[in-house]
């Protein structure tokens, strides 16, 4: 079939050309009874000249038009209409679309598909998705009544923060329903005795179990070998996945075309040591690879694979020779087909950049890198010592091995750049070191497993070895994680590249401030331990960063410096400094016992860059109190002697009449500033001190102690103060210019406040 041209590959064109109508469909979705009739006449007109820009045009057009309807006019709009905007008590009925995950507090959110909604007195029948928290152990299948609080699924409030409003969007989810207490809901029936979905479900505790069997305790081991071998990537812990992500190996813990490669490859062996004909071999693998990657998740990797191997194997039937490119096409074209969203996911990006640029530069790397390991040309094989023999086929291996490595880690370059900030180009070395090792850890895992049934002491000796191996992996991981520059993290598009910039991080009844002054990074506070991966972390590598340069710790509520120690260990700060109060937690003084900070009191200053200076107010080193809020480090910052931020913490109202009475200059055009947990701050005589443009404050419906009041609110109006409310705003990023001008932009809602506006 010639019809485009290239007659052996034609799935490439088809999916560009569908990739381009989603695009654009995603970008202007229209769809109208016009749009429709003219690509059903266009389809026609191509059937009939068989042209390939026409057949290519009909297909972007149809993916227009399909992926139009999946934006325009969906259940969810429906949902959206019915709920309104505000947070609200619903009770729905529905179906759980996917295996719960279960999080630490024990809690599980899963996608459930609704068959009604009753909110108030209007009940709405939809089929839409939406996004639910319950202490409950639904399975895939089940159907559920719910009684919980429906609402928006809220946005990112920091910078770095992972969306996972854009992400369940992508997923036809708009709406989130929280179920407070178990009692709120019950499995009205439980799925059928069979589903794809259970019994992959169930066919995967039970592989997971096995193949933890001797090793329980051994959890970074167990992890690996069950997120190598089953794509259990979320039952990982975090402090073992990361050094996998900065060498570029992660990809470990995905299943994809290595793994569904392997038990193609196991299976196929199975079927000719037993002598079961080709064909009907392959027709028996081909479900087995699918339910393979519904054991791992059905994510969009293993799925690719699964296509691809089965696209490969499907020529056995036809006896003709398939090639792999036109494979890959395929199967994206299948899964755009099945979910056009996909195109705009990590999973799909990622996935099918990296195989299609090893099918497409691999080869010519490796005869690139295979000069290396060619002996002299005028020396005749005869003449090959067996030494020479061994070292040819060493080089070859390695030459083959850098190239797909090399290929790999362009194709995935962009991706790992825009997603996660970072570059790697220790994934090179890393990936053939760590990737063949990789290979033997799953093929002990698939034995393990057609052990078991038949020897539990059999499987226990795979699985003690597969432990050895999980070992080296896991020290080849760390010790290339430490190497020098061999993953760079990189501010994110569009970050700040102002040389003075200070980041009031949305941390809720917390705190947390980020200053870069002239190329050095200090913190003070850094929220909690809870909330540290997903805020801090994320937004300090979404700046490019991999140390700081000091960290200062206001006070010890556990909400404002309970991450310490993960920053500490992750940023390794030069300088740290505390509180000098007698009143102490016991995270404090554990983090007192651990490294030793030094002690700021009022008088101390702090050199944090060229011309920026921060003088402590407060609290003088003889002061007694009760509670450590009513003295934490309030912090003046001086920004090349024309602008002043106030950092107050959780100061209240008595602190404040101290700084008042001392006779400080108080005066600062911004001030950040907490709540006080046990009365009343920003008073009245503190505002008129300090005389602020612009107040940076916490803000939360709950605790009531974290509520900024209307009558606060009108007492800094009155005052021409503009008030930035984190409820309202998130994070709020200020940028210093030379000139002495600073503009503050809140990240929530994109409003902005410049020092000229006064």
């Amino acid at each position: 079939m010639a019809l485009l041209g290239r007659e052996r590959q034609p799935f490439v064109s088809l999916t560009i050309a569908a990739a381009i109508g989603i695009v654009l469909a995603d970008w202007f979705p229209a769809l109208n009874w016009w749009l429709l009739v003219l690509t059903l006449c266009g389809a026609i007109a191509a059937l009939h000249f068989q042209t390939a820009p026409l057949v290519l045009a009909v297909v972007g057009a149809a993916f227009f038009c399909l992926h139009s309807s999946r934006v325009l006019g969906t259940p969810a709009d429906a949902l959206v209409k019915f709920a309104g905007n505000e947070i609200r008590p619903a009770s729905i009925e529905g179906i759980v679309e996917e295996e719960p995950k279960v999080q630490a507090n024990g809690g599980a959110t899963f996608r459930l598909r609704l068959k009604q909604a009753r909110i108030g007195d209007e009940t709405l029948a939809t089929d839409a998705t939406v996004y639910v928290h319950w202490r409950g152990t639904p399975q895939p299948g089940d159907e559920l009544a719910l009684f919980g609080t429906i609402e928006p699924i809220a946005p990112p409030r920091n910078p770095g923060e992972f969306d996972m409003r854009r992400y369940l969007f992508r997923r036809g989810v708009t709406r989130a329903v929280i179920v407070r207490y178990p009692e709120n809901g019950h499995i009205v029936r439980h799925g059928s005795a069979f589903s794809l979905l259970r019994a992959a479900a169930r066919s995967r505790d039970w592989m997971q179990r096995t193949l933890s069997r001797g090793i329980e305790d051994s959890p970074a081991a167990t992890g690996l070998i069950c997120g190598t071998s089953l794509g259990l990537r979320h039952q990982t812990p975090e402090d073992i996945e990361e050094p996998f992500q900065q060498t570029g190996t992660l990809h470990l813990f995905a299943v994809a075309g290595l793994h569904v490669g392997i038990v193609a490859w196991l299976l196929w062996t199975v079927a000719s040591v037993v002598r079961i004909p080709r064909k009907v071999a392959t027709a028996i693998i081909i479900p087995l690879l699918f339910f393979y990657a519904a054991i791992t998740g059905l994510h969009t990797a293993s799925v690719r694979a699964a296509l691809m191997a089965a696209l490969l194997m499907a020529g056995i039937f036809f006896d003709r020779k398939v090639f792999a490119l036109n494979s890959l096409a395929a199967a994206a074209f299948i899964i755009l087909l099945w979910d056009s969203h996909q195109l705009f996911t990590s999973g799909f990006q990622l996935s099918f950049s990296v195989v299609g640029f090893i099918l497409i530069f691999a080869a010519p790397f490796y005869r690139l890198c295979r000069r290396v390991a060619q002996p002299d040309p005028f020396l005749p094989p005869a003449l090959f010592s067996p030494l020479l023999k061994v070292r040819i086929k060493i080089l070859d291996a390695l030459a083959r091995g850098a190239s797909v490595s090399l290929a790999a880690w362009l194709g995935s370059l962009l991706c790992i750049y825009w997603y996660f900030h970072l570059v790697t180009p220790v994934s090179l070395f890393a990936n053939l070191a760590v990737v063949p090792i990789a290979y033997f850890i799953l093929a002990l895992s698939l034995l393990s497993l057609i052990a078991a049934p038949l020897s539990s002491a059999l499987s226990i000796i795979f699985n003690n070895a597969n432990w050895l191996l999980s070992r080296v992996v896991l020290a080849l991981v760390h010790l290339f994680a430490t190497i020098p520059y061999g993953h760079i993290y990189l501010p994110e598009p569009g970050a700040s590249r102002a040389a003075v910039s200070m980041t009031i991080l949305d941390e809720g009844t917390g705190g947390g401030a980020h200053i870069r002054a002239h190329g050095y990074d200090w913190l003070i506070d850094c929220g909690s331990a809870r909330t540290y991966e997903r805020t801090l972390k994320a937004y300090l590598h979404s700046r490019g960063l991999k140390r700081l340069e000091g960290l200062i710790l206001t006070h010890g509520d556990s909400q404002h410096i309970g991450a310490a120690g993960s920053v500490i260990g992750d940023f390794s700060p030069r300088e740290i400094y505390d509180n000098p109060l007698g009143v102490r937690s016991t995270l404090q003084r554990e983090i007192a016992q651990r490294f030793a900070p030094q002690i700021l009191t009022r008088g101390d200053a702090l050199l944090l860059g060229r011309d920026i200076e921060a003088s402590i107010l407060y609290p003088p080193s003889n002061l007694r109190v009760s509670a450590a809020d009513d003295a934490p480090l309030i912090i003046q910052v001086n920004v090349g002697d024309k602008t002043n931020v106030l950092f107050e913490s959780d100061a209240g109202a008595d602190a404040e009449a101290a700084l008042v009475a001392s006779g400080a200059d108080l005066q600062s055009d911004i001030l950040v500033k907490g709540q006080h947990h046990h009365g009343s701050s920003g008073t009245p005589a503190f505002l008129d001190a300090v005389r602020p443009k612009l107040i940076i404050a916490t803000s939360r419906e709950s605790p009531v102690a974290e509520q900024i009041t209307d009558e606060w609110k009108r007492t800094v109006a009155q005052r021409g103060i503009k008030l930035f409310a984190q409820d309202e705003t998130g994070a709020v990023e200020i940028t210093f210019s030379a000139d002495g001008q600073w503009k503050a932009r809140s990240y929530l809602t994109g409003e902005t406040f410049r020092s000229s506006s006064r």
